[in-house]
């Protein structure tokens, strides 16, 4: 598929990848894709950053190349390496007279890692590249990734500069562990993943998991959403909603009750001290209110 003529043709085309997107988020990629920028998505953990990247390389039929950040995270992993075991050999064959060749790094001794690779042509259109939880490497790290940002190209002392015939679409994540630095931000569009509302949300899980009851269905997007108001160190995301609703359904459930939620809790929440918070009389306050559409 070639990049959409406009916000609602891409809109229509990620919907068909079962992501729906708002008319804002839709906007910000429909401009990354006209004006070749990258996007810079952040938002709390479960909002659906990560799936952004991967429908669009559906819907747009391009590889999706993903690079996970981690703390550590360096050039070798992240952009090349040398295959010394190749070049170890090459000069054994040069020292026995064997037919060997000069030049030991050549693209023939060259590994190429996801950012790399992202540049390579590709008959299929330039790929997705999908930088994934920035927030997580240091400061190094995301000064290495300015001029890639910037002209979508990398340089390789022993090698030269590798330019992209033509850019990678570019996504780039964070759940704002810590603030992305302000050079990475001016080369990208910005864009915050909230919270979907409840019609959104509810729109979600009958694309997402189809399988879950439409009346359990909106128990579940009314318990979450309430949930959500809760003093909680960590808010459940879409993420986790579709999780619970695949639960619920394996185990039978066709409605809301105060056992089944409490024994399935730890779907939605993560730490011992927000399961501690939700229990007994506000477990039961919660369900019913789910299921009578209560505030």
């Amino acid at each position: 598929m070639t990049v959409p003529a406009s916000v609602t043709e891409l809109t229509a085309a990620l919907a068909g990848q079962r992501y729906l997107t708002d008319a804002s988020l839709a906007t910000v990629l429909f401009l990354g894709l006209r004006l070749g920028k990258p996007v810079l998505l952040e938002g709390d953990a479960g909002v659906g950053k990560t799936e952004v990247a991967k429908a669009l390389a559906a819907a747009l039929g391009r590889k999706l190349i993903r690079l996970q950040c981690y703390e550590g995270l360096d050039v070798t992993s992240a952009l090349y390496e040398w295959d010394f075991a190749k070049q170890m050999l090459e000069v054994r064959l040069a020292e026995g007279g064997g037919d060997a060749r000069a030049d030991l790094y050549s693209e023939r001794f060259l590994r190429r890692r996801p950012l790399l690779e992202a540049l390579a042509p590709d008959p299929a259109g330039p790929p997705v590249l999908l930088i994934d939880e920035l927030d997580r490497t240091d400061e190094p790290f995301e000064a290495f990734l300015l001029e890639l940002l910037s002209d979508f190209q990398v340089t390789i002392p022993e090698y030269g500069t590798v330019r992209a015939a033509a850019p990678p679409i570019v996504i780039l994540t964070s759940n704002r562990t810590r603030e992305i630095h302000d050079a990475i931000k001016r080369r990208c569009l910005y864009h915050w993943i909230g919270y979907p509302s409840a019609e959104r949300e509810l729109a979600i899980l009958a694309a997402r998991a189809p399988e879950v009851p439409a009346a359990l269905a909106a128990q579940i997007v009314g318990f979450v959403q309430r949930l959500r108001a809760s003093d909680l160190f960590k808010l459940p995301g879409v993420a986790e909603t579709l999780d619970w609703g695949h639960a619920l359904v394996a185990l039978g459930s066709v409605e809301l009750d105060p056992a089944t939620v409490e024994a399935t809790l730890g779907v939605l929440l993560k730490y011992q001290d927000d399961l501690a918070r939700i229990t007994g009389d506000r477990v039961r306050a919660l369900t019913d209110a789910a299921r009578t559409g209560a505030p």
